[in-house]
């Protein structure tokens, strides 16, 4: 017999995954496992008759010759698949993957690897490029799978193949509509509960110049769900890494569930020592331990230890700082403005102290009253708003959007050391995706590698 299946908790990249792994392998059966995550719950209740899926024992007795593994790479994530089966090589294996590796690879396998945001896309685009056509519930199906897997195109590791084979599903005549419906991620009172309750026992700390929220909460048994309402928690708080740790007292066992938003932060490899897995922005692990809120700790400080200090100002800041002398009148700034490229500049007295800022608006404000003859500090602002050579990126980003400003001077002990602009700041978050881009392409080269080995 030849089976598709995924892992085990079926999610929607999961259950998309298999939907389209079927328009390949249509002489294969496609086998749900017997845990579905929460926020695919609906979807699966309403395309039952449609998908048809199978369950195990509807299978029992009957020889696996060969099985097509989506959305995991990962042995021990199909475990349930492989109950009975003493000779793993009388299987034939073919993997559509887009984690990193885990360990525990499915040995043999034929290896499908792309690191794009949701692992239906890399099926989705073999279809694209086929000239396959498909049904618009499968599209429907398909397009929410990638919309839930990158966050609705909002995670770091979203790629343009990911909005090529939206626009084919799209194309083929999915419904956006529905899209939304599947992914309300607080579908019933228990999930709204428990969100509030959260949010409540968020404790933010300041980790390296990184803003870290983290909750910590006693169950005293499995709640379904706990990982959409992480998600729905993420996008509302403020930070940039949140850890929510769920200690089920039934099973003494605690779930970590993770997200993050951050390029060069790797919440699978932080989780890894702890037999987790998933993504560099989104990854969970549930340990077995009688002392939750010790592991959580164990967690929190293998997080300290791995974090880099965060970008500040001093990164990425210019200088030296071109100034305009307190003396100047409003006609010597607006024509040393002119020479250098500016449209502002810190203003200085005779002792370089800052004591102002001026610019082109300030300027035309004197222009318009014939008053350009004036000392610049009759027209400059002069409570300036400043950052330190720590100060993180984000924080940064803040005040420019709060002040409404274009330029932030940096100081050291009063000094001017060096400002930031705009166009400073647009510079850094371009750079930065083009470094996540860069380890993203290694990554895959990498993988590619280790299977060529293989």
């Amino acid at each position: 017999m030849k089976i598709i299946v995924g892992h085990s908790n079926m999610d929607l990249d999961c259950i998309g995954s298999m939907v389209l792994a079927k328009y390949l392998f249509p002489d294969h059966v496609a086998v749900k496992s017997h845990l579905v995550h929460p926020m695919a719950r609906k979807l699966l209740n309403l395309y039952e008759k449609r998908l048809g899926f199978v369950s195990l024992p509807e299978l029992k007795g009957q020889a696996l010759k060969r099985m097509v593994v989506v959305d995991t790479r990962s042995q021990d994530r199909i475990a349930e698949y492989l109950h009975g089966v003493s000779d793993l090589s009388t299987i034939e294996f073919e993997v559509f993957d887009h984690h990193p590796p885990e360990g525990r690879d499915i040995p043999g396998a034929i290896l499908h690897q792309q690191a794009f945001g949701a692992n239906t896309t890399q099926l989705g685009l073999e279809l694209h490029r086929q000239g396959v056509f498909i049904e618009p519930e499968d599209a429907t199906i398909a397009l929410t799978a990638i919309f839930a897997d990158t966050g609705n195109f909002s995670h770091g590791n979203v790629q343009t193949e990911d909005f090529e084979v939206a626009a084919f599903l799209l194309a083929s005549g999915a419904s956006l509509r529905l899209v939304k419906d599947f992914l309300n991620p607080l579908q019933d009172n228990q999930q709204q509960r428990l969100f509030f309750d959260l949010l409540q026992r968020l404790d933010r700390q300041l980790i390296r110049g990184h803003v870290v929220q983290s909750c910590f909460m006693e169950l005293a048994d499995d709640l379904s769900g706990l990982a959409g309402v992480v998600e729905q928690l993420f996008s509302l708080v403020h930070c940039d890494i949140l850890l929510a740790f769920f200690y089920i007292v039934s099973k003494s066992k605690l779930m970590i569930v993770g997200r993050n938003a951050k390029t060069r932060v790797f919440l699978n490899e932080l989780l890894a020592p702890f037999g987790g897995g998933g993504h560099a922005q989104a990854a969970a692990a549930t340990v077995k331990t009688d002392d939750g809120r010790a592991l959580a700790g164990q967690v929190l400080a293998a997080l300290t230890n791995s974090l880099a200090p965060a970008t500040a100002a001093r990164n990425i800041m210019s200088h030296p700082v071109k100034t305009i002398f307190s003396g100047y009148s409003l006609l010597q700034a607006s024509m040393y403005l002119e020479g250098v490229g500016h449209t502002g500049a810190p203003v200085t007295d005779g002792a370089g102290r800052l004591v102002g800022f001026l610019t082109l608006r300030d300027i035309m404000k004197g222009r318009k009253g014939n008053q350009m003859h004036v000392p610049v500090t009759t027209f400059m602002s002069r409570q300036v708003v400043s950052a330190a050579p720590d100060t993180p990126v984000r924080d940064i980003d803040d005040l420019m959007f709060e002040h409404n400003i274009g330029h932030l001077p940096v100081l050291d002990g009063g000094n001017i050391v060096g400002i930031v602009s705009r166009a400073d700041l647009l510079e850094f978050k371009r750079s930065d995706q083009r470094r996540h881009e860069a380890s993203t392409v290694s990554l895959e080269l990498l993988m590619s590698d280790a299977a060529t080995a293989d």
